[in-house]
């Protein structure tokens, strides 16, 4: 966990919510009062966002006292309670909705990461996610995407270079576009993977003629032309599968024997795991 990124995260979810202050729990409960609750699970899934939950509630107050049950990566089913916490019942419900949100959201994204990776366990392929993740949650819900056995593919524009179509395009084309990556990173003292993205076998083959290339995205590709691509690259780049794939066509494409699939519905489409929390 990223200390410093989590609770800057953190004060900023507190912030949003509090406003100037939790005037339904100031009015009801008095002040001083203490209280439990449980995580209860209330769907079966992947469980994830435990160890993010209980920062949550050491920086909403830290004298409440957590115990858990079920950690992280687990399988959980209805009725399953994941931790208790315990101590100001005033500070249990100030953190009450942000864990919720976070571990919905995070075990959503975990479980379907885990049943897509058990699809592709009799290959050799991993699953990939991408940066089509929520503005501001993105180290969340690739956390998740890890959590389920998924492999984060780049955090941002920062630590890879990945030249896609319309890089392609506006620098005039593929040779010129690997060119002037290469140029970029030799004149900035910079160590970072190139991967281009292809459309076709043509493009293909002016990367295969150029080099100088460490990934090839094989985007939008037919099985058939898929195969041929992974033939003709034959281990000289890592491979790398894209658009159009989901749950229901996922292993004929670990079936043409590409290193990795990228799945960008793995973030921008999943459902949340329900679960409550509960007072004891």
């Amino acid at each position: 966990m990223d200390k410093e990124l989590i609770g800057q995260f953190i004060k900023n979810a507190i912030a949003e919510d509090l406003g100037d202050g939790d005037h339904t729990s100031l009015s009801t409960i008095p002040a001083g009062t203490q209280g439990k609750a449980k995580l209860l699970v209330k769907e079966s899934g992947t469980l994830a966002g435990v160890e993010l939950a209980i920062e949550i509630f050491q920086q909403v107050d830290a004298a409440l006292q957590t115990e858990v049950f079920i950690n992280d990566g687990a399988e959980v089913a209805y009725g399953d309670v994941a931790f208790t916490v315990t101590g100001s019942s005033h500070s249990i419900l100030l953190a009450e909705r942000l864990v919720l949100n976070c571990m919905q959201r995070m075990s959503g994204i975990a479980t379907v990461t885990h049943r897509i990776v058990q699809l592709l366990s009799p290959y050799t392929t991993q699953l990939l996610d991408t940066r089509k993740t929520t503005p501001g949650l993105r180290y969340l819900e690739k956390w998740a995407v890890r959590i389920g056995g998924g492999v984060n593919h780049r955090i941002g524009l920062y630590d890879m270079i990945l030249i896609k179509d319309n890089h392609v395009d506006y620098a005039g084309g593929i040779t010129n576009a690997i060119v002037a990556a290469n140029n970029y990173l030799a004149e900035q003292h910079k160590n970072l993977q190139i991967e281009i993205e292809v459309r076709n076998l043509d493009e293909l083959h002016q990367v295969l003629a150029k080099g100088s290339v460490d990934r090839i995205m094989l985007d939008n590709f037919s099985f058939d032309d898929l195969k041929k691509a992974v033939q003709l690259i034959d281990h000289q780049y890592i491979t790398e599968a894209s658009g159009g794939i989901v749950e229901g066509n996922i292993t004929e494409y670990a079936k043409c024997g590409v290193d990795y699939i990228s799945m960008g519905a793995l973030t921008h489409s999943v459902k949340s795991l329900d679960m409550s929390l509960k007072a004891i």
